[in-house]
């Protein structure tokens, strides 16, 4: 099928901006820049029909991060790069709220909860030492006191068994992933940034001062600029970024009438969490019990984690509780990067990357669109 000289001179139309991905991280990236140049003509290509990475299948998370998960991450990045990240997160939320309102993404701040077993590694003296090595640290970037706190007076009322402690963080809420992704394609219409859904990119290549794409279709494109904001489904593109696929699981119960549970929750250092959804529970992760077989693209649920996540949920959130139907499963696919800062930079002249998210593309995304838009328009000049 040939493309029509309407087609050519409009849809299909040299861009100075292509944005490769339309999750989190494409569409602030696009956010920011049609803020800063209103003029330039930015389009968004996709290979699905709607986001279907990670953006519009997570557990709508408005991730702070835990107090285990942080201490993991000073261990492992030490304190500096914990902290950077943690601000990334911090300054992305407050973005997010300044954005939209709460009632146009169903933000809802519960505050956040950790749960501790009983006969685990942390006991109560170790996670006070850790609750105030945070907050003092914490207190000089944020300008919060007590962001962690032991709330163990809380175990009863949520009804959990198998645990000694809780810890509370007031910085965490919950929202709507899909309503805040379809949030952000509405202004950008507005804007007149464009969409194209159904659309692979399969190949680039710079030619006469342009960058052309060869796509799925019956169409090429051409940018001036090309931004990669493909997350885990970076590595046909760009090979030479690592970006490590790995599979977030989810199911949902059907309603439970009487459930008296609001608010975010952590375990075994974030890989697992759940949250109330109205009168349901969601609940996810566990993949750090099945670590081989979640670094996979495969959006399909697997019977290993389905099952752990249902033993988690009658034994630890609902015990004693036996006719608790599930509603919903699925999987999102997060990019993991050699670090767990996200990877932002230029591959090479005029072409750009934003990707591996580390899981907690809710709250980076922000900050990554701001850093990779401010250093694409630096290039510009």
């Amino acid at each position: 099928m040939q493309v029509s000289l309407w087609e050519k001179e409009s849809f299909f139309s040299h861009k100075d901006v292509i944005i490769v991905g339309s999750g989190f991280a494409g569409l602030w990236t696009a956010h920011e820049l049609i803020r800063k140049k209103p003029s330039w003509k930015i389009c968004l290509v996709d290979r699905g029909i709607i986001p279907t990475g990670a953006s519009t299948r997570n557990a709508g998370f408005s991730c702070f991060g835990s107090l285990s998960e942080l201490m993991a991450d000073v261990k492992e990045m030490g304190e500096e790069k914990m902290l950077e990240l943690v601000n990334m997160r911090y300054a992305g939320l407050r973005k997010i709220s300044k954005t939209f309102n709460s009632e146009r993404i169903d933000y809802k701040n519960f505050g956040g909860y950790e749960l501790f077993e009983k006969d685990g590694q942390f006991d109560k003296q170790k996670l006070e030492k850790d609750s105030k090595y945070l907050n003092k640290v914490l207190r000089k970037s944020l300008n919060r006191d007590r962001t962690f706190q032991l709330a163990d007076k809380k175990i009863k009322k949520f009804g959990f068994a198998g645990l000694n402690h809780l810890v509370e963080n007031k910085l965490e809420g919950q929202l709507h992933s899909g309503k805040l992704t379809q949030a952000l394609i509405k202004d950008l219409q507005k804007r007149g940034v464009e969409f194209l859904f159904g659309v692979e990119v399969k190949a680039f290549e710079k030619a006469s001062g342009k960058i052309e794409l060869e796509t799925n279709q019956y169409f090429n494109l051409s940018a001036s600029q090309l931004i990669f904001c493909t997350n885990t489904f970076t590595g046909k593109l760009l090979p030479e970024l690592e970006v490590i696929p790995a599979r977030g699981q989810v199911l949902v119960t059907a309603e439970i009438p009487q459930l008296d549970l609001k608010g975010t929750f952590h375990y075994d250092e974030g890989y697992y969490y759940f949250r109330n959804l109205g009168k349901r529970i969601l609940l996810g992760g566990a993949r750090n019990k099945f670590a081989d077989e979640e670094r996979t693209t495969d959006l399909n649920t697997s019977n290993n984690i389905q099952s752990e996540l249902e033993r988690f949920l009658r034994t630890i959130i609902l015990p004693g509780q036996e006719n608790i139907s599930i509603d919903y499963r699925w999987s999102g696919i997060m990019g993991m990067g050699r670090e767990k800062t996200p990877t932002i930079g230029e591959m090479e002249p005029n072409i750009f990357c934003a990707v591996a998210m580390g899981g907690i593309g809710v709250a980076v995304s922000p900050i990554v669109a701001e850093q990779v838009s401010k250093l694409l328009l630096r290039k510009k000049g």
